[in-house]
C-alpha cells in the first residue's frame, strides 16, 4: 500500500499491516484494523528463532529478547494477490549464523485475519540445530493494566471451556521505573503431543476492557504448540505464538547448507469484542480449508455408537437400526467401531490394524449391512482408526520398523497395546492407502470416522502429523465426495491444521444429554457450525422433553443421531423425524453464519446456556437456550441481549423446536429476546427475523 524507505503499509479494507525497517536492525511489526488506534512501536524483533548454542536470552522461555532474533537484518520484502488472498513475505537474514529467514503473512480480503507462518534457510556453511521457530511474534498492544486474558480449558467429555481473568494476574507490575526493564513474567500456555487439544485449545485471546476490542489466535498444529502474552518494552503488551519447540517439546531440526523448514501457521483475528473477532475467525476457517461439496449439504448422520451399540455392532442388530435411522430422516449411516472384531469376547484394542470385517458379527458379510444402508438411501460409511496397530495384530510383523515411530533408541513406540505408524514412511502410507481403498474403492463406503484414541510425544511427531494431513489430502484427491471426520477420544485433536482438511470435527465423547449444551454450545469458537458434529442421542426411556433436549442440543451444529430408535413407538420416533426435519429446514443457513453468545461463553455448570447465529446480511438470526436446573421455581423468564438486533421493534420471533408446550418467548425491543421455560431442564431453539 505505502512503500517508503524504512516503512511499509500493507493490507486490506479490514486488516492493516505496518512494518518498520532499518538497515541496522530487523524490522518492526504492528497489525491494526483501519480505524483503529495506531500500535505503539515496541522494538520487538520480526520473528524469534532459536538455534543450538543461540538460545533466549536474558528473557528466558518466552517468544521473544532471543540472541538470534536481535541480530536478524532487514534484506528485502515482496507483497502479491490473488484468489482473494493477500501476502506478503518479508526477508531477513543473520550473518552470523547464516541463517536466512522469510516471515510470510497472509490475509483473506475483507476479512479482520492474519495467517502468519515463519520459514528458515540455512544459508551457511556448516549444519545448524534449530530449536524453535515462532509462527508471529507481535507487540503494541495495549499495556498489560487494561486487557483479559482468554483461554479454553479442553479435557475428555468436558470440552471448550472458555476463562478469563486479567492478564495482570499472570504478569504482575514490577516497578519497571525502578528496575529499568520490563517483567519476564508471562502467560505461557502448551500443548503437548499428539492431542494436541488434550488440556487446553490451541487459542486463546486478549481484550481491551476500555473499549472492548479482542486479539484471538489460533495456532494450527497437530503436534504440539505454545503462546505466551506478557510485557513488551514501553509498557505494552506482545503475544508469541509458535508450534512445537525444543524446550516445550523435545523438538529439534538440523539443517545442513541449503536445507529450510517451515514452522507451523498461526492465525490471529481482531475484532470488536469476542464474538466480534470470532465471527471473522469463522470466516477465515471457511476459506482456509479445503473445499468440500458436505460443506454446503450438512447431511445428517446417523452412527451406531454413542449410548447405543458402543463397539458392539453385528448384522443382527444393525438391520432394524438402519431402517429406524432412514424413517427418522438420516442421510448417512456409519457404522462405528466393532465391526473388525473377530474375538469371542470383544477384546480387539490390541489386534486392531489389518481393517478387515468380522465374519462373525456379519455371517453373510459386511456389504450385506452396507448394501442395506444404499438400499433405504443413505451413504454409508464406517469407523477407522487408521494410525494405529495394536501390538497383537498380524500387521506389525509385515511392516518395517521403519514405517512406525520410534523412540531415540530404535524401539517402537507403543502406547496401550498399540503401535504408532509414522506416514512419512511409504510403506505405513501404502498399508493405508490398501485399507481405504478397499473399504472406499471396493465396499463403496463414503464416510470414514476417523479416530485416535492414543497420545504420544515421540521424535518426528511433527512430519508425521504434517504427513498425515498430505495421505488424507491424497485419499480425497481420489475420492473426492468422500466425507471424513476427524475425531480423537472426541475432540482431542481438535486444531485448525487438522480441520483444513476434515469435513466434520467430533466435539465431545459426552454421553450424558444434560451436560453437552456448554460443550455443544461453546464448540463453534474452534470448529464453524457445519463442521461441528453433536451427538444427539434419543431413547426409547425417554421422555418427550428428553427427546426433545437431546435433539435441540444439535440443530446449530451437525447433527449426529444415535440411539436405539428401532425400539421407539412410531410417537417418539416421529418427534426424532420431526426435529431432523426441521435441521434440514435451516441447515442452509448454517454454512455462511457466524456465532454469538447473548450470555457470553458457557460455564460448565450453568443454569442458563445460550449461542446463537447470525446468518449474512439481512439473514435470519437462530438462538439455542437451555436451562438446566437451578432454583427460582417455575416459569423462570431471561433476557438474552442480541446486540445485531439491539433498539429494532420489528423483530419476529419463530420457536422451532422446544422440549414442550411450557417455552414461551417475546422480542423485547430495549432489551432483547425474553424466554420463559417453566420446568428444566429444557431448551428451545428460536429463529429472529
Amino acid at each position: 500500500m505505502n512503500d517508503h524507505e524504512f516503512g511499509y503499509r500493507w493490507g486490506h479494507s479490514a486488516l492493516l499491516l505496518d512494518l518498520d525497517f532499518g538497515e541496522e536492525s530487523s524490522a518492526l511489526l504492528r497489525v491494526s484494523r483501519p480505524g483503529d488506534p495506531t500500535p505503539t512501536v515496541t522494538g520487538l524483533p520480526l520473528v524469534d528463532v532459536t538455534l543450538m548454542g543461540a538460545g533466549t536470552g536474558w528473557s528466558g522461555p518466552r517468544f521473544r529478547g532471543t540472541a538470534l532474533g536481535a541480530r536478524l537484518r532487514y534484506r528485502g520484502h515482496r507483497a502479491t494477490y490473488g484468489d482473494g488472498w493477500h501476502h506478503l513475505t518479508v526477508e531477513l537474514d543473520d550473518p552470523q549464523s547464516g541463517l536466512r529467514v522469510f516471515a510470510e503473512y497472509a490475509s483473506p480480503d475483507g476479512v479482520a485475519v492474519l495467517r502468519s507462518r515463519v520459514r528458515v534457510r540455512n544459508e551457511g556453511d556448516a549444519a545448524v540445530t534449530v530449536r524453535s521457530v515462532g509462527s508471529l511474534l507481535l507487540g503494541g498492544l495495549p499495556s498489560p493494566d487494561v486487557l483479559d486474558a482468554h483461554r479454553a480449558r479442553n479435557d475428555w467429555l468436558a470440552e471448550c471451556r472458555w476463562y478469563a481473568e486479567p492478564l495482570r494476574a499472570s504478569v504482575p507490575d514490577i516497578g519497571r521505573d525502578v528496575h529499568e526493564h520490563d517483567s519476564r513474567a508471562a502467560l505461557r500456555l502448551t500443548g503437548r503431543g499428539s492431542w494436541p487439544t488434550d488440556g487446553h485449545l490451541a487459542m486463546g485471546a486478549l481484550t481491551d476492557r476500555t473499549d472492548g476490542r479482542c486479539w484471538l489466535w489460533q495456532v494450527e498444529s497437530a503436534a504440539g504448540w505454545a503462546w505466551d502474552a506478557g510485557e513488551a518494552p514501553a509498557g505494552r503488551t506482545y503475544v508469541g505464538l509458535s508450534g512445537p519447540t525444543y524446550d516445550e517439546h523435545g523438538w529439534s531440526q538440523e539443517l545442513g547448507p541449503g536445507e529450510e523448514f517451515a514452522s507451523e501457521y498461526a492465525a490471529l483475528a481482531l475484532g470488536d469484542g469476542f464474538d466480534g473477532a470470532l465471527g471473522a475467525l469463522t470466516e477465515y476457517r471457511r476459506r482456509v480449508r479445503r473445499p468440500h461439496p458436505d460443506h454446503d449439504r450438512l447431511p445428517v448422520v446417523f452412527n451406531d455408537y454413542m449410548n447405543t451399540l458402543m463397539g458392539d455392532p453385528t448384522t443382527e442388530k444393525l438391520l432394524p437400526l438402519i431402517d429406524a435411522a432412514a424413517a427418522a430422516g438420516a442421510e448417512y449411516f456409519c457404522v462405528d467401531a466393532g465391526w473388525y472384531d473377530d474375538s469371542a469376547d470383544g477384546g480387539w484394542w490390541d489386534s486392531v490394524g489389518a481393517w478387515q470385517p468380522s465374519g462373525r458379527r456379519f455371517p453373510g458379510g459386511i456389504q450385506e449391512v452396507l448394501g442395506r444402508i444404499r438400499e433405504r438411501g443413505m451413504v454409508a460409511g464406517v469407523w477407522l482408526e487408521p494410525e494405529v496397530v495394536g501390538v497383537r495384530s498380524q500387521v506389525v510383523n509385515v511392516l518395517p520398523d521403519a514405517a512406525f515411530l520410534r523412540h531415540a533408541d530404535g524401539s517402537r513406540v507403543t502406547e496401550q497395546g498399540r503401535h504408532q505408524l509414522d506416514l512419512t514412511h511409504p510403506a505405513a502410507r501404502a498399508h493405508l492407502d490398501a485399507a481405504v481403498d478397499r473399504i472406499v474403492g471396493e465396499w463403496g463406503v463414503g464416510y470414514l470416522k476417523l479416530d485416535y484414541n492414543i497420545t504420544t510425544s515421540a521424535p518426528g511427531l511433527l512430519d508425521h502429523t504434517r504427513a498425515w494431513r498430505a495421505w488424507l489430502a491424497s485419499v480425497l484427491d481420489r475420492y473426492p465426495t468422500l466425507v471424513v471426520e476427524n475425531c480423537a477420544s472426541g475432540g482431542m485433536r481438535m486444531d485448525g491444521a487438522s480441520l483444513s482438511v476434515t469435513q466434520l470435527q467430533s466435539t465431545s465423547d459426552q454421553q450424558d444429554p444434560v451436560r453437552y449444551p456448554p460443550i455443544a454450545a461453546a464448540a463453534p469458537t474452534v470448529v464453524p457450525p457445519e463442521q461441528g458434529a453433536v451427538w444427539a442421542y434419543p431413547q426409547p426411556s425417554f421422555s418427550d422433553a428428553e427427546i426433545g433436549f437431546t435433539l435441540g442440543t444439535a440443530m446449530l451444529g451437525r447433527v449426529h443421531l444415535s440411539g436405539h430408535l428401532d425400539r421407539m413407538t412410531e410417537r417418539q420416533l416421529g418427534l426424532v423425524r420431526e426435529a431432523v426435519a426441521t435441521y434440514k429446514a435451516i441447515r442452509g443457513d448454517l454454512r455462511t453464519a457466524v456465532p454469538f453468545w447473548p450470555l457470553g461463553l458457557p460455564g460448565w455448570t450453568d443454569e442458563w446456556i445460550a449461542v446463537g447465529l447470525r446468518a449474512p446480511v439481512e439473514g435470519a438470526a437462530y438462538v439455542s437456550v437451555w436451562r438446566r436446573g437451578g432454583g427460582g421455581g417455575d416459569g423462570v423468564e431471561l433476557v438474552l441481549p442480541v446486540g445485531h438486533l439491539a433498539g429494532q421493534a420489528d423483530v419476529r420471533t419463530e420457536v422451532l423446536h422446544a422440549t414442550d408446550t411450557g417455552v414461551a418467548v417475546a422480542w423485547d425491543e430495549g432489551a432483547g429476546l425474553r424466554v420463559t421455560m417453566e420446568s428444566a431442564p429444557a431448551m428451545a431453539l428460536v429463529r429472529l427475523i
